[in-house]
């Protein structure tokens, strides 16, 4: 009988014990996909205190110890406490100083120290609990110091022996610091502290480029994101050092948690609905969200939906540049999140300009959302970059048609939209110009009003289409397999 693989995750979120955004939900997804297949799987976080307490009761204390830190040898508390789901055993590591504050992240000066420590405790826990792992797979700048702790610190002992997968989740977060501050609080020797490792200039230190070069494997969340950061636009001041590692690099596409997002079982929703009643039950979704936001009740108008951080890097400008040319007296727009306060403030004051055809919700509400993903007919996401993506394939999986730019994960989940072919799931556009993304919301528009019946056949399409953590985890575990060998 064949072993079973063992993947341990090293990460800073988790979805349902914290979450800021797509790690979160990469970190819930993929472990509970790999237990599927045969993997056994720890996923390793921090015990930060804004966890909910209904997860905190459950937990398990499986041991502690102190563990040495800093350059001058200052030793710190590692506990460990222990939770099991569907499958996946979940490690927290419990120290009271680093993660008894923060939401979960303080600022970049504050959070060195917590993820230096975080990185090597990780190692050590694994250690301490006597199980080896095959590959510890880790993530973002967060955990970007495993690689080089486990092969500089860890090399002789039985958690040395794994193998290292780092993955991009957004390279804009890089944990740059003064060299010093790394130096003392990682307890990493001073030749690390060069330019082919942690050396960003002169005077600063960058814990995501010191893991790239030591990670047996990089990935990042999605084909066309892998090749973008190789460029001077996209590779934020790491495009040389990424192109230098390139061999190592892969890019493999995130998935959805899709019986979290089922519109079929989805108890949020108005009404229910699959794949073969979607174009008559949608409608009642958005009769339901219309009259939920204060919009006008008509089922001939075209909503829009827009569920996003309000920044910049969501594409929010161009939104914002042609937004007076999206209401035209058949469309509507609705809006939820929240971020730059210029953003939030124009979103408001079309709301107050468009009454009945615009609404701004400036919060985050996870009732409203499942409401807009069922409710709309066609959903925005114009970035301007986006390593993988969720929301247009949340919408995808609800019949919504996406309307994106051609970057990143964006490029390679949404097909454009051919009508005398019949293929296609959204509308794109490839240059970052607001009279582009006005093209493709037309384009949009001139389908849903005048070629119905191929509208709703790309409703169909896309709830059809697969979504799934299936085909990604098959990736990872061809990438575990081969980098095992």
């Amino acid at each position: 009988m064949a072993t079973k693989r063992r993947i341990a995750f090293v990460g800073s979120e988790c979805y349902p014990f914290v979450k800021t955004g797509g790690l979160g939900d990469v970190m819930y997804a993929l472990p509970r996909a790999l237990v599927t297949r045969d993997c056994e799987v720890r996923v390793i976080l921090p015990l930060y205190a804004c966890i909910p307490a209904k997860y905190k009761e459950k937990l398990e204390y499986k041991g502690s110890f102190m563990m040495d830190q800093t350059s001058d040898g200052r030793n710190f508390y590692v506990g460990i406490m222990e939770l099991e789901m569907d499958g996946v055993i979940y490690d927290f590591i419990d120290n009271r100083e680093f993660f008894d504050w923060g939401n979960p992240y303080t600022g970049l000066w504050e959070d060195i120290p917590k993820y230096c420590f975080f990185a090597k405790a990780s190692l050590a826990i694994l250690n301490y609990l006597d199980w080896a792992p095959d590959v510890i797979h880790c993530h973002d700048w967060q955990g970007s110091l495993v690689p080089l702790y486990k092969r500089t610190k860890f090399w002789n002992s039985p958690v040395g022996k794994a193998k290292t997968v780092l993955t991009i989740h957004n390279l804009r977060f890089q944990g740059i610091c003064s060299i010093e501050h790394l130096k003392y609080w990682s307890g990493l020797r001073d030749d690390l502290f060069d330019y082919p490792v942690l050396k960003h200039n002169e005077d600063e230190a960058n814990m995501f480029k010191g893991g790239l070069a030591f990670a047996d494997r990089i990935t990042t969340v999605s084909e066309t994101y892998a090749q973008e950061i190789q460029t001077p636009a996209f590779g934020e001041g790491l495009d040389a050092h990424l192109r230098y590692h390139s061999p190592r690099l892969k890019g493999i596409v995130n998935g959805i948690d899709v019986e979290q997002w089922d519109p079929a079982k989805d108890a949020l929703l108005a009404t229910p609905y699959d794949v073969e009643n979607a174009v008559e039950r949608k409608k009642e979704n958005k009769r339901a969200l219309q009259e939920k936001l204060g919009l006008t009740q008509d089922d001939r108008k075209m909503v829009i939906g827009l569920i996003s951080r309000l920044t910049d890097q969501k594409g929010l400008d161009l939104v914002d540049a042609i937004f007076p040319q999206l209401i035209d007296g058949n469309t509507q727009v609705a809006v939820l999140g929240t971020g730059d306060p210029r953003y939030e403030s124009a979103f408001r004051w079309f709301e107050g300009q468009y009454k009945g055809d615009v609404c701004a919700y400036i919060s985050y509400n996870e009732v409203l959302a499942h409401a807009i993903y069922a409710g709309a007919d066609a959903f925005l996401v114009p970035s301007l970059f986006e390593p993988c993506g969720l929301t247009q394939l949340i919408a995808m999986r609800y019949g919504t048609a996406p309307i994106v730019r051609e970057t990143g994960g964006l490029k390679d989940t949404v097909q454009p939209f051919r009508g005398d072919l019949k293929e296609g799931n959204g509308f794109t556009f490839d240059r970052y110009d607001a009279n582009l993304l006005l093209e493709a919301v037309n384009q949009a528009k001139t389908v849903f009003f005048t070629d119905r019946g191929a509208w709703d056949e790309m409703v169909r399409r896309n709830m059809r289409k697969d979504v799934s953590w299936e085909q990604s985890a098959e990736k990872y575990l061809s990438l575990y397999d081969e980098v095992i060998k």
